[in-house]
């Protein structure tokens, strides 16, 4: 039998209530704040029947307390105010319904077998959600190894919490996917999720983004603008590759985390936010923290709880279970079957996958485009599956021109830019109007950049213009 617990400082109003719910409820009675926090704790009612106005400590401030000491009891309100004021207050709070007195007795019946209902659903997803991440698989990723069952088990058990967590894995782990996941089983679900790629930003753009600006901030700012913090307030903000986050950027973060406040680029005014932070990197911060380039206050204030993710080459027995879930989601959006067959999956098995889960989900992608039937043969596999060579540390001079294999991010991408931008001119002859044209950008913009790079023709000093 299901218990409810109500809680009024009226006799009579208790009195009545009771009778309409005793024939089908345990009914337990409590007639202020006080009472009620020590039955919340002896009795372990099923739902609380809770009066706006008690003597002393309101009903608000009950339920206050409720949710910030992590109870998930559902709450039925009642008041004798009709004001959409309260109502909304109430629900803010973390209230379940809401219902003005002089309410019909079947209307409080079925409002509060609603609730129940729901609860019990709710606690059944929850178990079968936990369940999921013991057997392999959480949201959208599976893995059923001992590794990756251990990784969903404790982001599993985070989700409900609002602790900060820090995700580590190699570039296509899943990262991204984990985090999202961990927000949609929190209490944050209903709310922002905003992400942030801090190595796809620029140094001077990336401040302005988290934070936002003022008008007249600087050259360029028209008007107002909100940052990533304040977008994700009441939600979660996710800041992927916060190991390639400048210095700078980082004191703010870490003032930002530790005073839940901000201030965008140009104001005065401290603005409140309530966010819950997960970050992720693919670097070894450790590492990074003795190289002067990571604050090791902040990487202890990001690392509450840590959730390593294992490359798949740490993981190989769940290639054969991943790779049939990417065949049969590919094959249902082309509309057509596929198999691997003995030969392909030993293949599959022996490759290490520098990319990861990604790159296993791409080539088998690209392996289903290109094979004549339903069964994909080795022949339809990538080239470096089969040779056991990462195509992108391959390139025609066998050397580092294109940056892959820099550790520094923005090493990499300079030299990235220098190999793309080089291709592309020499693939137009040099002209600078056709290739900017091609590639998206103005003259100009393309003229500053090669001068920046240094780029120039072989035996001229810059580029033909026309």
């Amino acid at each position: 039998m299901k218990t409810i617990l109500l809680v009024d400082d009226e006799p009579a109003a208790r009195y009545g209530l009771r009778r309409a719910l005793e024939a089908k409820y345990r009914v337990v009675e409590a007639d202020s704040t006080e009472t009620a926090r020590g039955a919340l704790t002896t009795e372990r009612p099923d739902l609380v029947l809770l009066d706006v106005v008690l003597p002393g400590q309101s009903g608000l401030e009950l339920l206050r307390w409720m949710r910030e000491s992590g109870s998930d009891v559902p709450v039925l309100m009642v008041s004798a105010l009709d004001t959409a004021k309260t109502a909304v207050e109430t629900l803010r709070l973390g209230a379940a319904d809401y219902l003005v007195k002089g309410f019909e007795l079947e209307e409080l019946r079925q409002r509060v077998a609603n609730l129940l209902k729901l609860a019990t659903l709710e606690k059944e997803n929850d178990s079968l959600r936990r369940r999921m991440a013991t057997e392999g698989q959480f949201g959208q990723m599976i893995g059923r190894t001992a590794e990756m069952r251990r990784a969903f088990e404790m982001a599993d058990r985070v989700a409900g919490t609002d602790s900060t967590v820090l995700i580590l894995g190699e570039s296509g782990t899943g990262k991204d996917l984990m985090a999202q996941e961990i927000h949609a089983r929190s209490p944050r679900a209903g709310k922002a999720y905003v992400a942030v790629n801090c190595a796809a930003l620029p140094e001077t753009l990336i401040e302005s983004e988290l934070f936002g600006y003022e008008r007249g901030a600087f050259t360029g700012a028209a008007q107002q603008k909100k940052g990533k913090f304040e977008l994700a307030s009441g939600g979660t903000l996710f800041l992927d590759e916060i190991g390639d986050m400048n210095a700078v950027t980082q004191a703010k973060v870490l003032r930002a985390l530790e005073n839940r406040t901000i201030e965008r680029l140009g104001g005065t005014q401290t603005i409140p936010v309530d966010v819950r932070v997960i970050s992720a990197t693919h670097r070894d911060l450790a590492a990074e923290i003795r190289a002067g380039k990571f604050r090791e206050d902040l990487f202890y204030r990001l690392r509450v709880v840590t959730i390593e993710l294992p490359a798949l080459r740490e993981h190989k027995a769940d290639i054969p279970v991943l790779a049939e879930t990417f065949l049969a989601m590919h094959g249902a959006r082309m509309g057509r079957a596929g198999r691997l067959s003995r030969e392909s999956m030993a293949a599959l098995e022996k490759y290490d996958w520098p990319g990861n889960v990604r790159e296993l989900k791409n080539a088998l992608e690209r392996s289903l485009v290109l094979c004549r039937g339903d069964a994909i043969g080795v022949e339809d596999l990538p080239r470096e599956v089969l040779s056991g060579e990462a195509s992108p540390h391959r390139n025609s001079g066998g050397s580092n021109e294109n940056g892959f294999s820099e550790k520094d991010f923005r090493e990499a991408k300079r030299k990235f830019e220098v190999a793309y931008l080089t291709k592309q001119l020499s693939d137009h002859r040099w002209n600078v109007s056709k290739t900017a044209a091609t590639i998206g950008l103005h003259r100009q913009s393309l003229q500053e950049k090669l001068r920046e790079l240094g780029i120039r023709r072989p035996g001229r000093e810059l580029p033909e213009e026309e």
